[in-house]
C-alpha cells in the first residue's frame, strides 16, 4: 500500500468521527445559542470530532474490525460527553 491509499484509508476510517462531531456541534450550537454564545463552533467540532476518533480507535482495538455498531453506539455518549466539556464545563475557554 502507497502513502496516498494510506491516507485515504486512514481519512475513511476517521470520517464518521468528523462527520459526527461537525453535526453534534452545529445542532448543539442550535439548541444551546444562548448558553454557547461564547464558545466558538470550531472549538466544539474538534472537541467533538477527538472523542469520537478515539473511540472508533479503541472500537477497532477491540473487536479487530471497524463499522461495528457497538463502536458508533459508543460514539453518542463520548460526543456528548465532549460537547459539555468543552461548551459548559470549561466556560469556552
Amino acid at each position: 500500500m502507497g502513502v496516498i491509499d494510506a491516507f485515504w484509508h486512514l481519512l475513511n476510517l476517521l470520517a464518521p468521527a468528523i462527520g459526527m462531531g461537525m453535526i453534534a456541534a452545529a445542532a448543539a450550537k442550535l439548541l444551546w445559542h444562548r448558553e454557547l454564545k461564547a464558545v466558538r463552533w470550531r472549538r466544539l467540532a474538534l472537541w467533538s470530532s477527538a472523542a469520537c476518533a478515539v473511540v472508533l480507535i479503541a472500537g477497532l482495538v477491540i473487536t479487530g474490525r471497524d463499522g461495528r455498531m457497538g463502536t458508533y453506539a459508543a460514539m453518542v455518549p463520548a460526543c456528548a460527553a465532549a460537547l459539555w466539556w468543552a461548551g459548559f464545563r470549561s466556560g469556552g475557554r
